[in-house]
């Protein structure tokens, strides 16, 4: 089958969390030593911190939150037993 063809036969019938799961999968093949795998580890933390700060951000420009928010939550016991 063409490649275009496959990838938009892929975008019917996948979620975008499979999708995502495969890039992945893809991405980490390469991977074959513990540098490469911290670095892996690093860069998707880095994405996941840089998205929660934009988010943080935009709560903090719309007045969502503001210094007295962050200061409480500062004090907050957030630890739970199961």
């Amino acid at each position: 089958m063409h490649r275009k063809l496959q990838n938009e036969y892929k975008f019917r019938i996948m979620s975008y969390t499979q999708m995502a799961q495969l890039e992945v999968l893809n991405a980490v093949r390469g991977i074959s030593s513990e540098v490469e795998l911290k670095e892996f580890r690093d860069l998707i933390a880095h994405y996941f911190a840089q998205k929660a700060q934009t988010a943080i951000d935009a709560m903090w420009n719309n007045g969502q939150i503001n210094s007295q928010t962050i200061q409480a939550w500062g004090n907050e016991h957030m630890r739970q037993t199961l």
